[in-house]
């Protein structure tokens, strides 16, 4: 879609202003969804005329010159609050941007603002941060209204909208000076090339990936891709990750180890919330903490500290370790085997209804909903999701694609074949709540009496490009 917007700004259908605009209206009328945090709509605007004004000097910085992008508000942005839906953050201002983000303001991007997560993006539905949850654009589709919400009660109504998953994704290019965790091998940009011939093609299907839970609409589809890619005439082959099963207990480990280490930063001393006991430094600490983080960041911190105490390291933060490494291992040795690209499943259902997501707890729902995803990111292994089609109650169901160590360009590509062929509409087309309910939600979450802007789904509204 990018490259179709790109095309429209080079070929002066649209002004980066104009394009901005529409953006910007369209965020406050689906306002309702609680997507954003912050709307940047000054800085947009500005960012938006400085690239309009390259364009008439045809001097663009890129292929993203104009092109509006909203960033995860766990990522810093310089002169914009930056939160991580936290109390410990909020009303925090960065001096500085993220090196994604910098990287995105060098081509010429347009920041539209910051949208919303799971507090530090711990969570797997984006249910838990301090400005309320997110609702799924889907939820108001006419696919999943048609199929469902009409056949439920009007007082129920609004307990009927989705929730969004979490927490994130993303391949940042290239080796970012601010993460000593990177790599820092020189990166040679690429161009995604038109896959032509799957006969040349080995497509590898993990057999745990076929895990309790999976719901058999799921599990069709994962066999459906599969008899697909056989078709066009590639080679698939059921293999093996036999320590897959162990994969998101050693994950748990190893992140709420990285959790600890990484959140003692937040003190109350230099940036962020600070308790105003201040009987002693002890204390003062403590309290800030308490207040400054919830109840899952706060269980994280204790989980990665009992791992990491000294009697604990060796049994467990260790162990973890050398269990990773056996994951890693047994990724290694299926591509070895010839197999260029793993098909699999990424969720185990489509999503559901908010009321039914928190009937868990967040740790219960991250282990369920992370089962599929998390393993490549323990391998260290480029992973993508491709919206495959629609389930029963009109709501996409997406395939994962996980490829080989820097074999990114193969990944795409075979993902933007598939993506061809399936033809799925990833795009729904929003109607707004009902009115009293959409108020209601207002009053609950954010404290605003006055209603947003609707969107009617009728002709001549204006939709994003």
């Amino acid at each position: 879609l990018s490259f179709q917007i790109s095309a429209a700004l080079k070929e002066g259908q649209v002004t980066p202003t104009e394009l901005c605009q529409r953006c910007l209206s369209f965020i406050k009328a689906t306002k309702f969804l609680n997507a954003y945090i912050t709307i940047a709509e000054d800085t947009a605007l500005k960012q938006a005329e400085e690239s309009e004004e390259r364009y008439r000097r045809g001097q663009i910085l890129g292929d993203l010159d104009g092109i509006p992008v909203a960033v995860k508000d766990n990522f810093n942005t310089a002169g914009i609050e930056t939160t991580c839906a936290s109390n410990m953050l909020k009303g925090y201002i960065p001096p500085y941007n993220a090196t994604v983000v910098q990287k995105l303001l060098d081509q010429g991007a347009v920041l539209l603002g910051k949208t919303n997560l799971d507090e530090f993006a711990m969570g797997s539905g984006s249910t838990d941060g301090i400005f309320g949850p997110v609702r799924n654009p889907w939820s108001y589709s006419r696919q999943y209204r048609d199929k469902c919400v009409q056949n439920s009660h009007p007082e129920n109504e609004d307990s009927n909208w989705l929730i969004t998953g979490g927490s994130s994704g993303g391949v940042l290019a290239g080796h970012d000076p601010k993460d000593s965790t990177t790599v820092q091998d020189p990166f040679k940009s690429f161009e995604l090339t038109c896959f032509t011939d799957a006969s040349k093609l080995c497509i590898g299907i993990p057999k745990e990936y076929h895990a309790p839970g999976l719901s058999s609409e799921t599990l069709a589809l994962w066999s459906k891709a599969a008899d697909l890619f056989e078709n066009a005439g590639a080679k698939v082959i059921e293999v093996s990750l036999p320590h897959t099963r162990y994969s998101i207990v050693c994950y748990h480990v190893l992140c709420t180890a990285e959790v600890a280490s990484n959140m003692a930063r937040f003190d109350g001393l230099e940036y962020g919330h600070r308790s105003s006991m201040d009987k002693s430094t002890e204390v003062m600490y403590a309290a800030t903490r308490r207040e400054g983080f919830n109840d899952v960041v706060r269980g994280r911190i204790l989980s990665g500290n009992y791992f990491l105490l000294k009697q604990n390291y060796e049994n467990y933060f260790i162990k973890a370790q050398k269990v990773r490494r056996l994951i890693a291992k047994d990724f290694v040795n299926v591509f070895h085997s010839g197999i260029d690209v793993l098909l699999t499943p990424t969720t185990l259902s489509d999503t559901i209804p908010y009321v039914e997501f928190i009937k868990e707890d967040n740790r219960t729902r991250s282990a369920q909903d992370d089962i599929f995803t998390q393993a490549a990111n323990m391998a260290g292994l480029p992973a993508i999701t491709v919206p495959t089609a629609l389930s029963e109650k009109g709501l996409p169901i997406g395939l994962q694609f996980i490829g080989r160590a820097f074999q990114e360009q193969q990944l795409l590509a075979v993902a933007k074949w598939f993506e061809k062929q399936v033809g799925v509409e990833t795009a729904p087309v929003v109607l707004h709540p009902t009115p009293s309910s959409q108020a209601r939600y207002y009053k609950e979450r954010r404290g605003e009496a006055e209603e947003p802007a609707m969107l009617t789904g009728g002709e001549g509204q204006e939709g994003p490009l």
